[in-house]
């Protein structure tokens, strides 16, 4: 399902919701053009050293690199760690890090990179959907807070969940779970024209926020229980980051709301478009 238009009409323009697309498809074109494909993403060496690698940020002093592994087929790329906390089992040990961000950076850096054109246009198009309406009930300041919080909160449930994993954890996602989890919590009975596909049909409806929102959130769940349930313990996607992310969305947007802007502001009675 993919989100098209809301029905919550703006009480102004949304400029740091604007910015932050604007920041990510920067950040984006910035991480292909040092290795990768515009439509492939970043190679993995860029991904290796701006992503947030678990094993880095959960044994203090080591890091992560790019290593050629011998292997009956030749050599093959593999991440290897090193450092006071020992290596990582089936992984080759390098002598030294090549230059890369201090691992406290990479928690934000990961934020701002994708891994592929999808990655980031599905990250994009529900940024733009839902998180207008967010930034008009908290105040520009706090959405900017509340966004960059959640996207911390959504890393470390990723982290608790994987603590040795050597994948890196890259992409707005659980940011944007955060603003999906106010967004729900703000916003219940608002309308969402959706795109729906249903198998090689596809449709156009319009769905309550709570049904829409509530599916995609049920769906994380299960994918991420399968995943730790999967001998290949679930590598690909941060279900766990979406998850955290969301829940600290609905846990904490009232924190962040700008109450005399609120108040008063419910969905229409018919939807406006």
């Amino acid at each position: 399902m993919f989100p098209i238009k809301d029905n919550i009409p703006l009480e102004r323009f949304p400029i740091v919701t604007v910015v932050l697309v604007l920041v990510n498809v920067f950040a984006y074109l910035l991480s292909i053009r040092h290795g990768g494909s515009f439509f492939g993403g970043p190679s993995s060496e860029v991904t290796v050293h701006y992503g947030a690698i678990p094993y880095e940020l959960t044994h203090g002093g080591s890091h992560c690199d790019i290593v050629n592994v011998p292997s009956v087929e030749g050599l093959v790329q593999e991440v290897g760690c090193h450092g006071p906390a020992g290596g990582v089992s089936g992984a080759s040990l390098f002598a030294g890090a090549s230059s890369q961000p201090a691992t406290w950076e990479t928690v934000f850096t990961s934020m701002f990179l994708h891994g592929s054109f999808l990655h980031i246009f599905g990250n994009m198009l529900f940024l733009v959907i839902f998180g207008p309406n967010v930034e008009d009930a908290t105040g520009r300041a706090r959405y900017l807070a509340f966004y960059l919080l959640g996207g911390i909160v959504a890393l470390a449930a990723q982290v608790l969940v994987s603590p040795d994993s050597t994948a890196p954890t890259l992409g707005a996602s659980g940011a944007i779970a955060a603003v999906l989890g106010g967004y729900l919590l703000l916003y219940p009975r608002a309308r969402v024209i959706t795109l729906v596909f249903i198998v090689f049909f596809a449709t156009i409806v319009e769905l309550p926020a709570v049904l829409l929102l509530g599916f995609w959130f049920l769906e994380q769940l299960w994918f991420g229980a399968a995943g730790l349930s999967s001998s290949l313990g679930g590598q690909g996607v941060a279900y766990f980051a979406h998850i955290g992310g969301f829940l600290f969305g609905l846990a904490l947007i009232r924190v962040f709301v700008d109450r005399g802007r609120t108040d008063a502001k419910r969905p229409p009675p018919h939807p406006v478009y």
